[in-house]
């Protein structure tokens, strides 16, 4: 390294990354962005990823199943590679990544024939590999790690087998359509309302721009969008009312991701998981809301509509 002269030190730093690094918190004013939203993004970038991403996906549920399926592993995979950079550069954390890949990817594809006891014998049996994948570095920082790679087989691999449940049934596609039309409208109703009328913090000191105004608008519009996809999808075709129930808890659940991550990340002192996705930061990132809602929208579906 070399020595920092006078016109180094009136020069801003450069700041060197790699692609699906983490994206850390600058401790100064943040550079103002191009087209960037009040939530620090590039908004018409965040738009176009996230419309690309969402063709993709419902396209792969009316075309073939089983290709949902695999998107939903490509997610976890891409989420356990950021997390893998992440752990390693802010808590020095050594991830068993490939157990974990692999464990996960096997419990999410089998938990479509094997239902519960893959979910079950998948997740166990990835615990005790990554337990044992460490035992070669010693014991310097074993339960940090082991507690790190028993985390995301829970956090990635079991709750995203819920979706793998979800789409399983003859009706899935429509399933996890109505999932995923009520997390986008919740996601959509709070950023509009918070960005328009937020002025009342709902947690500061993990998500200061998460406001009670953008709560009630992720309640408001969930609960909409709920009603509508379980009325009006033809595989479904339920009473609004129970759509309206699980909008309106799908919200509370997926708020609940957000500010789950958002203490993660504010604990690993990082602002994004990683830069795979263009304006939105990682694909861990925009999983957050989506792992907890899969597990309580596939309970309350199966509830009101007995697969």
């Amino acid at each position: 390294m070399s020595s920092t002269t006078s016109d180094d030190a009136a020069r801003p730093p450069v700041a060197v990354s790699t692609p699906g690094a983490p994206t850390p918190v600058a401790p100064g004013p943040e550079a103002a962005a191009p087209a960037a939203s009040k939530a620090g993004r590039n908004l018409p970038v965040a738009i176009g990823v996230g419309l690309g991403l969402g063709v993709v996906i419902v396209g792969s549920l009316f075309l073939l199943r089983q290709i949902f399926v695999g998107i939903i592993v490509a997610a976890v995979v891409a989420s356990i590679w950021e997390m893998r950079t992440t752990l390693a550069n802010a808590r020095g954390i050594t991830l068993a990544w490939i157990p974990l890949a692999v464990g996960s990817t096997t419990t999410i594809i089998l938990s479509w024939p094997y239902g519960h006891t893959a979910q079950v014998v998948g997740v166990a049996l990835t615990a005790l590999a990554v337990m044992a994948w460490r035992f070669p570095a010693g014991a310097a920082g074993y339960l940090a790690d082991v507690s790190a790679g028993v985390f995301l087989t829970i956090y990635l691999g079991l709750l995203a087998s819920f979706a793998t449940l979800m789409v399983a049934p003859h009706d899935g596609h429509a399933r996890v359509l109505a999932f995923l039309i009520m997390v986008v409208c919740s996601d959509t109703g709070g950023y509009a309302a918070g960005a328009l009328l937020g002025k009342h913090p709902m947690a500061p000191t993990i998500s200061p721009k998460k406001s009670w105004e953008g709560f009630v608008g992720s309640v408001v519009t969930a609960t909409v969008g709920g009603a509508l996809a379980v009325s009006l999808l033809p595989a479904l075709h339920h009473p609004w009312w129970q759509g309206a129930i699980i909008g309106a808890v799908l919200a509370l659940v997926a708020t609940f991701g957000d500010l789950a991550e958002s203490l993660i990340k504010r604990d690993l002192g990082v602002k994004d998981m990683g830069t795979l996705l263009p304006g939105h930061g990682g694909v861990m990132d925009r999983m957050d809301s989506l792992l907890p809602s899969a597990v309580v929208a596939w309970c309350l579906l199966n509830l009101f509509i007995p697969a």
